[in-house]
């Protein structure tokens, strides 16, 4: 996956190292972060675009975020979108969890997934959050999502 910042500047490093000379710079800075990752996709035409994205969080602060876009040309149904999108967001939370871990930051993994049954995404709900909490994260959904439902949707 290749990372960018929201201003497109590439980001040249690993994502993990880029993540690490984050965490140490912030702190450095004196701020207290919580990272939140997530995950849209939009499909167009028989394209779907994917946006993951990794929200820093400084407490009262404001925040920034680093951008993966990605695309995938396989027809799927909602629900098989919804649950690859709960898994590229659970693979990028994975390889950074010991390393959040290790400088005492607070994870979440949201899911643009509708918690309101009457709406199509609720379908992959069940699942998607079995994957998540399975995995140990902490899992977010509608309407708490913002990091897939807000961040990640103005970027794919």
């Amino acid at each position: 996956m290749k990372w960018r910042r929201l201003n497109g500047k590439p980001i040249e490093f690993p994502i993990k190292e880029a993540v690490e000379k984050t965490l140490i710079a912030e702190k450095e800075q004196g701020h207290r972060l919580k990272v939140c990752i997530g995950t849209d996709s939009q499909v167009r035409g028989s394209v779907t675009e994917f946006a993951t994205v990794i929200v820093f969080l400084r407490e009262k602060k404001g925040g920034f975020m680093f951008i993966s876009n990605y695309r995938d040309e396989r027809n799927m149904t909602l629900k098989e979108r919804m649950i690859l999108e709960v898994g590229k967001s659970v693979e990028v939370a994975y390889a950074l969890c010991d390393l959040l871990d290790k400088y005492n930051i607070e994870l979440e993994v949201h899911a643009d997934i509708n918690t309101d049954p009457s709406f199509q995404s609720n379908k992959a709900l069940k699942e998607a959050m079995g994957y998540i909490l399975g995995m140990g994260f902490v899992f977010k959904a509608k309407p708490d999502a913002f990091a897939s439902t807000s961040c990640a949707d103005k970027v794919v």
